[in-house]
């Protein structure tokens, strides 16, 4: 009987590798024309991993890097970008346990693969999505939420009490990173650049909300948190706003470094003057107890209600290379832009 399963089960993922789907794929790194939609088989997956047909996949500003080829870690190419995803559990290995075919899910993905109808992942990269979310803010999770959780509690230890500024706090990460650090007790600034972004910031939860496109607009947020600085700055745009982030510091502050897009200059005697700290952020430095402490985290924050992805725009996978546009050359973010499929 056990053999006869075996086979069954052999002859299933056999079939499902000459099946077709379509993936988003680049065959060589440069601009947003390189993304291809194509017919490819769908992935075959190994005792330990999970097929899940996706029903949305996250879009990030890392993926255009890795698509320009300005990225630490490149794939081998062909490659298919993308590093979240969620969907509904399609098959899973002999050695998956704790998931099974029809369950809602979404997942991280280490090396990429979302852009496409299908991914294989390891079964600890997919977790459980509650009916209380969509799939499209399924895929909006992975990436944005546990980045600003490594940023400001892995690596910034914030604390109950304390003042944050989240700069472009209306897109994905800033406004993970808003529900966040609410949830956890502290009294939030965020800044936006258009008036539509602003509503956003102020609707998931900042106590204080400015235009970064105002003239003096930190110097009003100093003001607007009785004139002693922050404790934390989340940044999302170092290569513009780091140099002014160290302006508006208070003793012992954090700025911690989760997005940058070029050279920066600044003041090392700010620092000095607040004896404040610069932290570099990156998700894929996480440990996998890290990992696991902050998926919990945010699974929790689920139920509770305050994880709540804002989605901005839903794309078509044939949409690829205006959705690459839009997430770096478009102002004003508003949330998470996606693929639905």
């Amino acid at each position: 009987m056990i053999d006869c399963l075996r086979m069954k089960r052999a002859f299933s993922t056999l079939s499902k590798l000459h099946k077709a789907m379509r993936a988003v794929r680049i065959h060589k790194f440069g601009g947003p024309d390189n993304l291809k939609l194509e017919d490819i088989p769908v992935p075959s997956f190994r005792d330990s991993e999970v097929l899940v047909r996706v029903n949305a996949a996250g879009i990030n500003p890392v993926d255009t890097y890795i698509r320009e080829g300005a990225y630490a870690t490149l794939p081998k190419l062909p490659a298919i970008l993308g590093r979240e995803v969620a969907g509904i559990v399609e098959d899973v290995g002999d050695g998956v346990s704790n998931l099974k075919k029809g369950d809602r899910v979404f997942a991280l993905l280490p090396e990429n693969g979302g852009y496409a109808e299908f991914v294989a992942c390891k079964e600890e990269n997919v977790y459980p999505l509650s009916e209380k979310l969509s799939f499209s803010q399924g895929s909006g999770l992975c990436i944005p939420y546990f980045t600003a959780y490594r940023a400001l509690v892995t690596k910034c230890r914030i604390k109950p009490g304390e003042i944050l500024l989240v700069h472009g706090a209306s897109g994905a990460v800033g406004i993970a990173a808003v529900q966040i650090a609410k949830a956890y007790g502290l009294t939030v600034a965020g800044t936006a650049g258009t008036i539509e972004g602003m509503d956003v910031v102020k609707k998931v939860g900042a106590d204080h909300v400015f235009n970064h496109r105002e003239k003096g607009y930190l110097n009003n947020a100093v003001a607007a948190i009785g004139g002693h600085g922050f404790n934390v700055v989340l940044e999302n745009l170092a290569n513009v706003n780091l140099g002014a982030d160290l302006t508006v510091l208070n003793q012992q502050a954090r700025v911690a470094v989760v997005g940058c897009r070029g050279i920066v200059e600044v003041n090392p005697r700010s620092l000095m003057l607040t004896e404040g700290s610069i932290i570099g952020v990156m998700l894929a430095g996480a440990t996998a107890e890290e990992t696991q402490e902050t998926a919990e985290v945010i699974l929790r924050g689920i139920e509770s209600g305050w994880v709540n992805p804002v989605i901005s725009r839903e794309y078509k996978l044939d949409e690829a290379t205006e959705a690459h546009h839009d997430i770096i050359r478009t102002t004003g973010a508003r949330g998470k832009l996606v693929f639905k499929l």
